[in-house]
């Protein structure tokens, strides 16, 4: 978006287009009113308040902006359908919001976008295209089809209309919550936190805007630092949905101007949200919706009449990453662990083993035993390798002591 568009945009009545956008989406977004985590609340001593958006019908919040730009197109303009590219969760958002506006759409999508996503994106009307091994590649395509063929692109985050309908999820919250202190935001490319930050500190000028970025995905929190929009090298992070290389030219300068702060998070942070927001909620949501979850460490400490809101942007997560992702979490925070111990090559020593584990209260997952895979080909002993599952770190320490003073040698594996 060059300089002249940014700043037409940065000129708009925003409160008055994000109302505007409200009553568009009226009857077309699913109510997702505010739940009071009483586990959060009393982790950190303060009132915490998650906005589940993973329940709107796409499964994300993308929905909003993307039908608020397709209603606000001229009829002409949907006549010649619109284009979008996208591997997740704008793709669909973009491929319903057309089709209930009847309106034609195309999605360019990765080649290596999952077969899954593929269809979900075809199952909502929008015929789909995979081109380019990378995002960016798609974007190419999709942008050079949309000036081919007179088509509209449809941003994922850098478009003024696209903003503002994110920007509903700001009304809702202070409409329900209108002393919150504290609203927690995941960035990728910045649309979200644009629109809840614009429709936010019109309505309550004291509310704090907290992005929350992965350590590996921070472009945004880096072209505050540098005072530009920049760009990295490469994106690392399991949390795909904010895994942008770039902010846009209009959020970027939306962020600098009423976004507050910008707090970044593990990896591990972020598995192990996954996996308590499942425990304790019985939420599915993606690695980068519970993100302002994870944020909470480092905004909820010392606030204990603090009320804060955490954006919980999508749940559209496989089974197999979310598999993979709960135990992670369930590693990281000490409620799984493998470990190898040396046994003399001796009849009983595995029941020595097993019967210990089981007075001290630990589930054996997995256990492997191989008389034949020795520790020391010319020794006596051999390698017994379990994993167990704990009740956490206090509990690993207590095991891994107990075995030590029985006289095993113990090599914790993770």
């Amino acid at each position: 978006m060059d300089r002249k568009q940014v700043e037409h945009c940065l000129g708009q009545d925003h409160i008055a287009e994000i109302r505007r956008a409200a009553r568009a989406l009226d009857g077309v977004v699913r109510p997702t009113p505010l739940i009071r985590s009483d586990y959060y609340s009393g982790e950190y001593g303060c009132e915490v308040f998650i906005k589940p958006e993973q329940l709107q019908v796409t499964g994300s919040f993308k929905i909003r902006g993307a039908y608020n730009k397709i209603a606000n197109l001229e009829e002409s303009e949907r006549a010649k359908g619109v284009i979008a590219s996208s591997a997740g969760n704008h793709a669909q958002g973009v491929a319903l919001s057309a089709r209930r506006m009847g309106c034609p759409a195309t999605i360019v999508m990765p080649n290596i976008t999952p077969l899954l996503k593929v269809n979900a994106t075809k199952a909502y009307g929008a015929d789909v295209i995979l081109a380019g091994d990378v995002y960016d590649e798609s974007y190419n395509r999709a942008v050079e089809i949309a000036e081919r063929e007179g088509m509209v692109f449809v941003h994922p985050f850098d478009d003024y209309d696209v903003i503002c309908g994110q920007g509903t999820i700001a009304l809702e919250i202070l409409a329900e919550l209108p002393d919150a202190d504290e609203i927690l935001v995941p960035i990728g490319g910045g649309g979200l936190i644009s629109g809840i930050a614009l429709a936010a500190k019109a309505i309550n000028p004291k509310v704090k805007i907290i992005g929350v970025v992965p350590k590996g995905a921070g472009s945004m929190k880096i072209s505050l630092a540098e005072g530009r929009v920049s760009r990295l090298a490469e994106v690392k992070t399991a949390a795909e949905g904010v895994a942008v290389k770039q902010p846009g030219d209009l959020t970027f300068e939306i962020a600098r101007s009423h976004v507050d702060d910008i707090v970044t998070v593990s990896e591990k942070d972020i598995m192990e949200s996954v996996l308590l927001i499942i425990e304790k909620h019985k939420f599915i949501a993606e690695t980068a919706g519970v993100v302002p979850i994870a944020g909470l460490k480092k905004r909820a400490k010392g606030g204990r009449n603090k009320k804060i809101v955490c954006v919980m942007s999508g749940g559209n997560i496989d089974t197999v990453t979310l598999s993979s992702i709960i135990n992670q979490g369930m590693i990281s925070r000490g409620r799984i662990m493998c470990f190898s111990v040396e046994l003399p090559d001796r009849p009983g020593q595995l029941v020595a083993v097993a019967t210990l584990l089981a007075n001290l209260g630990a589930n054996v997952i997995e256990l492997e035993h191989n008389q034949f895979k020795a520790v020391d080909r010319y020794s006596d002993k051999v390698a017994l390798e379990v994993t167990v599952e704990t009740n956490g770190p206090e509990h690993i320490r207590e095991i891994l002591t107990e075995l030590e003073d029985e006289g095993y040698t113990v090599a914790r594996i993770y």
